[in-house]
């Protein structure tokens, strides 16, 4: 997967040797002939050069691997469990009884995946149960890693999290990370609990951060102020800073949804319940189907019997990743309103197929909005930032745009004829605000 993959590729692109290892034969065998499952901006030449100069290997065979190895990394999905929100953990357990199988001499295994408090001490008990007479370590390593920018955040990383109280264990962690000495990125060593529940709060603060400046794009809508404007006010706050503060349609994707939840239910069990996120969480989920009520809005309070053309499905742009993508509520919500989706995405339709239905998908931008009633932008892939507007116009059934990217300013928009709207934006308002702020800028 992203982690994994990512991560085994870069360990190696270090200098380490690194085997990767996967119960799906046909993943592996895949990896082997350089085919990549995911998409993720540079991966496939990283892989490919790591490959050739014989760092980086793919097996089905965990035994062989774990032998040889100083350091086991864990890096499964933990899901959401069906029912009651918790982290579906078996994936992480059944790792750490087949690793424990396999160890000869010390190794330091290393919980990559994203766990809640505690999951390293019960790693921990079920290898020591597997092998009483294995000298090992388990050691808390989350990952901070942005789908679309995954190389570049494990090369270049904020801070590298260690989760451990053993100095040998240390010792092997700092070795693995000293190519990033160079960067002067710090490694924070801390107790495993905290590692792990550093993980989730980081994630349900970025999530919090969306949030909130998605909540304020509504006021701006109803008072008539800017939010990129506000965004960028508060944003040149040292204290709060500018990343996470682009409003849009809610956030999705692998992380934020099943972490957040994650967090949530950890802190119900503690009798520690965290009101906050718990309302983040409730917000982000109102707000994508809200998303659709706002095209239906544009299309004059009805949709029924129109074709609607959605650009964007991943959650986000650089990724084939449709975990909890916006798209899904918006093109939902439109669908039961009665709408015909169209859509198009560069990397994300293989995926979109498997969690949508009765939508017609498109080659390209143009061809998705050709006899469209309505074009919803999704998600911002570079390519929908400088459309042909003119020829949009004309492929277009009617011009109508609903940008929830606020990828476009209105006041070109609507230059070029366009009914547009956009989120958390009043059109004379933006271009008034953006004429003073270029002023002061100046």
């Amino acid at each position: 997967g992203y982690v994994g993959l990512v991560s085994g590729a870069c360990f190696a692109d270090f200098g380490h040797e690194v085997c990767c290892v996967d119960k799906d034969p046909g993943k592996i065998e895949a990896l082997n002939r350089g085919a990549i499952p995911i998409f993720e901006p540079g991966l496939a030449e990283l892989v490919a050069k790591n490959v050739r100069e014989e760092r980086l290997t793919f097996t089905t065979d965990l035994a062989q691997a774990v032998q040889t190895a100083e350091a086991v990394f864990i890096a499964v999905g933990t899901p959401s469990r069906r029912g009651d929100g918790h982290a579906d953990l078996s994936y992480v357990y059944q790792a750490a009884r087949d690793i424990a199988a396999a160890m000869d001499g010390y190794t330091v295994v290393v919980t990559k995946s994203t766990v809640p408090v505690g999951t390293g001490d019960e790693v921990e008990r079920i290898i020591r149960e597997t092998r009483p007479d294995a000298a090992f370590a388990v050691v808390s390593n989350p990952e901070f890693l942005r789908e679309g920018a995954a190389i570049a955040d494990f090369k270049r990383p904020d801070r590298i999290v260690v989760g451990t109280e053993d100095a040998r264990a240390t010792a092997v962690m700092t070795e693995l990370y000293r190519p990033l000495y160079l960067n002067q990125s710090p490694l924070l060593v801390m107790a495993r609990r905290t590692a792990e529940l550093t993980k989730y709060a980081a994630n349900a603060f970025l999530a919090t951060k969306i949030t909130f400046i998605n909540e304020i794009a509504d006021l701006c809508e109803q008072v008539g102020a800017n939010v990129q404007d506000v965004a960028r006010g508060i944003g040149l706050d040292n204290r709060i800073g500018a990343k996470f503060l682009h409003a849009g349609p809610g956030y999705g994707g692998s992380c934020f949804p099943k972490d957040t939840l994650a967090l949530i239910k950890t802190a119900q069990d503690h009798a520690a319940p965290m009101r906050i996120v718990e309302t983040v969480a409730a917000v982000n989920s109102q707000r994508k189907r809200a998303m659709g009520r706002k095209v239906i809005a544009a299309c004059g309070g009805s949709v029924r019997g129109k074709t609607v053309a959605v650009l964007g499905l991943t959650f986000k742009p650089n990724t084939d990743d449709m975990r909890d993508a916006p798209s899904i509520d918006v093109i939902t919500a439109l669908q039961d309103a009665g709408a015909q989706v169209k859509a198009y995405d560069p990397e994300g339709m293989a995926a979109a197929q498997a969690v949508l239905t009765d939508v017609a998908y498109a080659k390209d931008a143009y061809d998705c909005a050709r006899g469209a009633d309505a074009l919803v932008l999704v998600t911002e892939w570079d390519m929908f930032r400088a459309l042909d507007l003119v020829r949009l116009k004309t492929t277009l059934a009617e011009p109508v745009v609903v940008d929830l990217r606020n990828v476009y300013r209105p006041d070109e928009m609507r230059r070029h004829g366009f009914t547009y709207v956009s989120v958390g934006r009043s059109d004379d308002e933006s271009s008034r605000h953006r004429s003073i702020a270029r002023l002061f800028a100046y």
